[in-house]
């Protein structure tokens, strides 16, 4: 059986400014999934920058806080209790509109990898 728990996970502050705890990874847990699950969390009044993953697909569940989601030329209003689908190469970033922490759950398929990951350059 394998546990992992939010409280006790490393946090790093990823390359789009937003906070990561990395729940599962079969890279680094040594465990075999196809996919990668992480506890994310963006401040009040921040946007995350624009990236994408070129090759993986994501889905992001929100958990806490509200905020809008901008994936290529759509944008939407989140909330808890919703998922989105973010397709492989799609340009996105979240701010969050709200008075508490946005939080939600990054799903990644296949595995988040570095080398998969691009930031867009801010002139």
């Amino acid at each position: 059986m394998f546990i992992k728990d939010v409280e006790s996970c490393v946090k790093f502050q990823a390359e789009d400014s937003v906070q990561i705890c990395e729940l599962l990874h079969s890279e680094r847990d040594g465990i075999n999934l196809p996919y990668s699950v992480a506890h994310a969390s963006l401040n009040p009044g921040r946007k995350s920058i624009s990236h994408r993953l070129k090759s993986s697909s994501e889905v992001y569940y929100f958990l806490e806080g509200e905020g809008v989601i901008y994936i290529d030329s759509e944008q939407a209003r989140v909330k808890p209790g919703q998922a989105v689908i973010i397709p492989p190469g799609s340009w996105q970033h979240l701010c969050n509109t709200g008075t508490c922490d946005l939080k939600f759950l990054c799903i990644v398929y296949p595995f988040w990898r570095k080398g998969d990951e691009e930031v867009q350059s801010i002139a």
